[in-house]
């Protein structure tokens, strides 16, 4: 890795870092999800990086890819579990963080067996390592204490402008010899439930990202694409959109850009039997004898 990527991965990491624990005082009782975001995606931008995703606030057994809509009313209650996932990017260089606050304090031993999951993946990591092995610890240990990981979701390689880049780390063991490699950077995010240990997609979704821009007649749909192009392919949510174009107009549009292949769309995630989830996650440098995780 050039000493200049190096520089940006630890610029994003500190800012991600520091504005994960920053925002852990956001999530209480009777807030609002979308205040959430917004705050914290403002805060990325205040800090001079960009936001590499929609921040995504994933509440009991929603998983992954909920970000607010623009006039979303959700709020928090003292019963949930509430996963916070956000991403920082220095000149596309990705910090990718998340934590989880339990409200309704009956969670507890899941929350620190699914720390105790990342920690003892991220020990793990180092040239030669097998995402087998990665997978097996993390399964292992949630299951000694009476948990489950989610099997189809994987943490990940990241690239610049590359959120979801070759290597994917799991939560199980896996039929294959894939290694780490010296100089990769990785997303290690082990989910826990205690519900089956998968997840099925839902109809929604907020979360976007530009595929490839193609001609279209549409006038608000050329003006989404020249509004994400420079995200270079990093998601986006519809709902910054929302405050430049009508809302009624907005959904032609996108609908317009998804059906010609524009857009590529990420669904809401719900675990399989409504179990409670819960995730952690830090993103690692691969070095010559281990790794450094740039989000701590």
């Amino acid at each position: 890795m050039e000493p200049k990527e190096l520089e940006s991965y630890r610029k994003a990491g500190k800012i991600a870092s520091e504005i994960r624990e920053w925002s852990r005082e956001l999530v209480k009782n009777n807030a609002k999800a979308l205040d959430i975001a917004e705050k914290i995606e403002a805060k990325i931008i205040e800090a001079g990086a960009g936001i590499a995703f929609p921040v995504n606030v994933c509440i009991n057994d929603v998983t992954a890819h909920y970000s607010p809509k623009y006039n979303d009313e959700l709020k928090l209650t003292k019963e949930d579990v509430v996963s916070v996932d956000l991403g920082v990017h220095m000149d596309g260089f990705i910090a990718d963080t998340a934590y989880t606050v339990d409200l309704s304090k009956k969670y507890k031993d899941m929350l620190a067996a699914n720390m105790e999951a990342l920690e003892g993946a991220i020990e793990l990591v180092k040239p030669g390592a097998l995402v087998s092995d990665i997978g097996k610890s993390i399964q292992d240990t949630l299951t000694a204490a009476g948990y489950r990981p989610i099997e189809n979701l994987t943490g990940h390689e990241v690239k610049q402008y590359d959120l979801h880049a070759g290597l994917s780390i799991p939560s199980i063991p896996v039929p294959h010899n894939l290694k780490v490699q010296e100089g990769m950077a990785l997303a290690i995010e082990p989910f826990a439930t205690d519900g089956y240990g998968r997840v099925i997609e839902s109809k929604h979704a907020e979360i976007f990202s530009l595929v490839a821009p193609k001609p279209t007649r549409n006038r608000d749909a050329r003006a989404i694409i020249e509004e994400v192009i420079d995200r270079q392919g990093l998601p986006f949510a519809e709902r910054w959109l929302a405050k430049k174009i009508p809302p009624l107009r907005l959904d032609l549009a996108m609908r317009d850009l998804l059906g010609n292949g524009t857009l590529r769309a990420y669904p809401t995630l719900h675990e399989k039997e409504n179990g409670v989830v819960s995730q952690f996650e830090h993103t690692v440098i691969v070095t010559k004898d281990g790794c450094e995780v740039t989000t701590k």
